[in-house]
């Protein structure tokens, strides 16, 4: 029963990134805890993995009131420049 559970570093890095983003299964949730039980150097990698979603979640929610794009004059500018670079 236990050799079902049992999965590479890689497939637990890649389950951990879906378990992320809810789009793993519960069957591979469980195969990802019964990997951490044995590799610490996987569970570590999920913690710093979601320490720095949280980071880069909060860091562009604060981003998302300002508005960044080009002026108009900016943009003439770059078209023009881009112009250029084709002819």
């Amino acid at each position: 029963m236990f050799k079902k559970l049992v999965i590479s570093c890689d497939e637990a890095t890649l389950i951990c990134d879906k378990s992320q983003y809810k789009e793993a299964s519960w069957g591979e949730k469980l195969k990802l805890k019964w990997h951490f039980f044995q590799c610490k150097i996987c569970k570590l990698y999920s913690v710093q993995n979601n320490r720095m979603t949280l980071f880069y979640k909060t860091k562009a929610s604060s981003c998302k009131p300002h508005q960044h794009f080009l002026s108009q004059a900016d943009k003439d500018k770059l078209a023009k420049e881009l112009n250029s670079i084709k002819r």
